[in-house]
């Protein structure tokens, strides 16, 4: 398994394993397979509803803490006590209590919407007790991301965003590279949108290299530098997406995939007044 260095000297895994969308009643025995197949990387988030499974996945699995690096992610928060910075450190705690963990790997401010800034402030305290080994973000476009760089003390470590053969982010990384930031995919497959497992120039390249589409779509990314976190709940698929470092695309091949980039998100745009309201309005603790 390959490893990045994060812009604070912390090792993460460049393939995780995410349990976005999995069924609270599923994620246990999903994670559980995952970490028996060779997966050290999960993701999760307090709005994915599934943290206590997870957790229960990593107690049940036996393996050792220092061996498994675990991504967890803060919602907007509604400051029900007057206080975003007092309300995240909370949610925090809950968050590390669902999992049964002394501290986070990686802790991501999910959505850049609220009150972010004092929520920033409160993971960078927890960032420096050792709670959270490293701090970042998610679904920041380059404006607001550059923004909190510039006022705040500590440079997001990651910043998780939609990123698949569709929607490259080629720009949105140069920029993160030049700031310190890592790139994160999450949708790596876009969810299938787009025909993608039967799109004719990634399945001529898996025909190629005698991979699946989605191997090669991983090992796009990869050869990119871009952190990935497929999910699955089949074991089968989980093995092959872990089986992606035996193989290389060539540059032509990697040429022939930037040339599928829309430019455009699949899925929602963060910057849409409708959307912005929709994701304001939800409440996780």
């Amino acid at each position: 398994m390959k490893n990045v260095t994060l812009n604070n000297g912390v090792e993460m895994p460049i393939l995780g394993f995410g349990v976005f969308q999995i069924p609270e009643e599923e994620t246990q025995a999903a994670v559980e397979a995952a970490l028996e197949t060779g997966y050290r990387h999960l993701d999760a988030a307090a709005s994915y509803g599934n943290e206590e499974a997870v957790g229960a996945a990593i107690k049940a699995s036996g393996i050792k803490r220092e061996d498994l690096f675990i991504t967890t992610k803060l919602w907007i928060q509604h400051a029900p006590t007057g206080s975003v910075y007092d309300d995240s450190k909370r949610s925090f705690q809950h968050s590390l209590d669902r999992l049964g963990l002394d501290y986070f790997d990686l802790y991501l401010i999910h959505q850049p919407l609220g009150d972010y800034y004092s929520e920033w402030r409160a993971m960078q305290d927890l960032n420096k007790e050792g709670l959270a080994r490293a701090i970042g973000v998610s679904n920041f476009h380059p404006d607001r991301l550059v923004d909190l760089i510039d006022h705040n003390e500590i440079v997001p470590a990651v910043n998780q965003i939609e990123t698949h053969p569709f929607h490259q982010r080629a720009g949105d990384q140069e920029l993160m590279r030049e700031r310190g930031v890592r790139i994160e995919s999450w949708g790596p497959f876009a969810e299938g949108k787009n025909n993608l497992f039967t799109d004719p120039v990634l399945s001529a390249i898996a025909d190629a290299q005698d991979k699946s589409v989605a191997q090669v779509v991983l090992r796009w990314l990869i050869q990119r530098d871009v952190v990935v976190i497929p999910k699955s709940v089949r074991p089968e698929r989980m093995a092959q997406n872990l089986d992606v470092f035996g193989f290389t695309l060539t540059d032509e091949q990697m040429t022939q995939i930037a040339a599928l980039d829309t430019g455009a998100s699949l899925f929602f745009d963060h910057r849409d007044p409708a959307m912005v309201s929709w994701l304001g309005a939800r409440r996780y603790n």
